[in-house]
């Protein structure tokens, strides 16, 4: 995938609130793999005051509060694509999306679906 990022054009939005999931991995080399992916982003999102209210809107709609601020960050970065392995996350996103910003889809399916 960063393959294809890289030759495509795509650009890696990073946050804040990746960079909290991530110190919270109790396994430090998985931790220090995902460090470095996400490390590759080409602009980053922080958490505002306007990130937050988004947020509380998403939990109304039952999204959890960790999944509510990476959505409201990546509608905040105005991203094409939210990418995500959570099925919970991805099957309530579909629930949602006539209300989201975004798109919220699997990895793997997704860029099967975009090199096709």
């Amino acid at each position: 995938m960063l393959n294809h990022s890289q030759k495509l054009n795509w650009d890696i939005v990073g946050s804040e609130v990746i960079d909290i999931e991530i110190d919270k991995m109790p396994e430090n080399e998985k931790k220090l793999k995902v460090n470095i992916l996400a490390s590759m982003h080409q602009s980053y999102i922080v958490v505002d005051r306007s990130v937050e209210a988004r947020a509380l809107e998403l939990l109304e709609l039952g999204f959890k509060p960790f999944d509510a601020l990476h959505i409201a960050c990546a509608e905040k970065g105005s991203v094409n694509v939210m990418l995500t392995t959570d099925d919970n996350l991805i099957s309530k996103a579909l629930k949602h999306s006539n209300i989201l910003r975004i798109k919220i889809r699997n990895p793997l399916e997704w860029v099967a679906e975009v090199i096709k």
